[in-house]
């Protein structure tokens, strides 16, 4: 089953307004910086001037991050899958070894709030994607154990 990932509007406006706010004035922030640690001296003994070109790297990192999500997502409302199954976009309730867990399906960059967020290409994520409600499934945590999980309920995400 191929995902893709989804975004609220709000979610999008929100990356978008980062990645401008990155490119039009991180950028310029991050050359300042290392202008200024340049011109301190010998550059191999120089901490800022390495901090500031591994900030750079990370900053740069982020801004193809966004691009790609913001290129390749879908924006609006979630997919809409049949009835009754676990699908991207959804508030999903589990039962794992009698713990009632309750998660969102899909980007952690459409979250707001405390809501713990899973990918569906996480170990929970990918069993519990296009199961049954009602269904159980069992998975490998990383850990190589078998885990158990109840799926008691799974709503769309507003």
């Amino acid at each position: 089953m191929t995902t893709q990932t989804w975004l609220t509007q709000e979610a999008a406006d929100r990356l978008q307004a980062e990645l401008t706010r990155l490119q039009e004035f991180g950028r310029a922030e991050i050359i300042k910086k290392i202008e200024t640690a340049r011109a301190e001296g010998d550059l191999k003994e120089n901490g800022g001037y390495h901090a500031a070109r591994e900030e750079q790297g990370k900053m740069e990192a982020r801004i193809r991050q966004l691009k790609h999500m913001l290129e390749h997502a879908h924006i609006g409302a979630p997919p809409v899958g049949e009835s009754g199954f676990v699908g991207a976009g959804m508030v999903i309730t589990v039962d794992i070894g009698g713990e009632e867990m309750k998660f969102l399906l899909g980007s952690r960059e459409i979250a707001s709030g405390d809501l713990d967020v899973y990918s569906e290409k996480s170990p929970l994520g990918a069993a519990v994607l296009g199961k049954k409600i009602g269904e159980t499934v069992t998975y490998a945590a990383p850990s190589g154990k078998l885990i158990s999980v109840a799926i008691l309920e799974a709503e769309f995400y507003e």
